[in-house]
């Protein structure tokens, strides 16, 4: 189910010579790419922006134990940042992100299956170097 952003249509943080700086179109935003690119640093730098900001909850797979899934399906909001997901999110979490439209996400993975994503739902971190501080952002891929 495709919606506009419903908690925020920006996010940015910074973190010592590295920021963050996303444009939000949707509630759901998948970020896939190659191993290597800053994914996992990116998200852990939204991790600790969550620490301040209580609307972004992160869950990687560290937290498949953990009971994120209920915490998911309880909150209203939120944008989750998930790291991870082929891991972390089974087809039923898959099915329930999909139409939830009270949440926002942010999906860090390989396999979109069961997300009902549209081709403008894809995105791949991108990185540039300017007077010292690299900028992470998303780019759209055509899939």
């Amino acid at each position: 189910m495709k919606t506009k952003p419903v908690v925020m249509t920006e996010l940015k943080t910074v973190h010592t010579n590295f920021s963050v700086d996303f444009k939000l179109t949707h509630n759901i935003t998948f970020i896939n790419g190659d191993s290597g690119t800053g994914k996992s640093a990116v998200y852990s730098f939204i991790q600790e922006l969550g620490t301040e900001d209580k609307r972004i909850k992160c869950f990687n797979y560290i937290d498949v134990n953990k009971g994120y899934k209920q915490a998911i399906k309880q909150s209203k909001g939120k944008l989750f940042v998930i790291d991870n997901a082929d891991v972390l999110l089974d087809d039923n979490m898959r099915a329930y992100i999909s139409m939830d439209s009270e949440n926002q996400y942010i999906i860090i993975g390989r396999n979109p299956k069961g997300l009902e994503l549209m081709s403008d739902d894809f995105f791949e971190l991108e990185s540039e170097k300017k007077d010292g501080i690299i900028r992470f952002f998303i780019k759209k891929t055509f899939i």
